[in-house]
């Protein structure tokens, strides 16, 4: 499917705020209602959009911080550990990567100890580096036409 300029308006529009309406998506895009929904379905069929979420703030809902942890996985261990990582409540987001470390996860964490006892669980498949996140600098940044 090609993406054309007002395909990106639309994706825009939503990536901004998933919950706008249709309607007012056409107002700001100079289309009208039916349209945007069916440029949005023809995206939603061909996966360009991939679904629709809702971000929570892990401080607000009682986690004292996010870090992030790199794993080098142990020889035999890196396919039993993707399908472990499938069941942390702690991981929100995880990618395999090249490069020295084969994974790296973002979790979020109650406490120290908490952090203690869920690296003791991944140690058992490789060697761990941990980061503490501070603070985002960039936070869900839209995805933008390629120039």
């Amino acid at each position: 499917m090609i993406i054309d300029e007002l395909n990106w308006k639309i994706l825009k529009c939503l990536q901004n705020n998933a919950r706008m309406s249709n309607a007012e998506i056409g107002r700001q895009v100079g289309v009208t209602s039916p349209a945007v929904s069916e440029r949005i379905k023809k995206m939603e069929d061909a996966e360009i959009i991939q679904g629709y979420t809702t971000f929570v703030s892990p401080l607000d809902v009682g986690y004292q911080f996010k870090a992030l942890i790199t794993l080098s996985a142990f020889m035999g261990m890196l396919k039993p550990f993707l399908e472990k990582v499938k069941t942390y409540d702690e991981v929100v987001n995880c990618y395999r990567i090249t490069g020295n470390e084969n994974i790296v996860m973002e979790v979020v964490l109650k406490n120290q100890r908490h952090l203690q006892t869920f690296i003791d669980q991944l140690i058992i498949f490789g060697e761990t580096k941990t980061q503490i996140v501070l603070s985002h600098v960039i936070k869900h940044s839209e995805v933008k036409p390629l120039k």
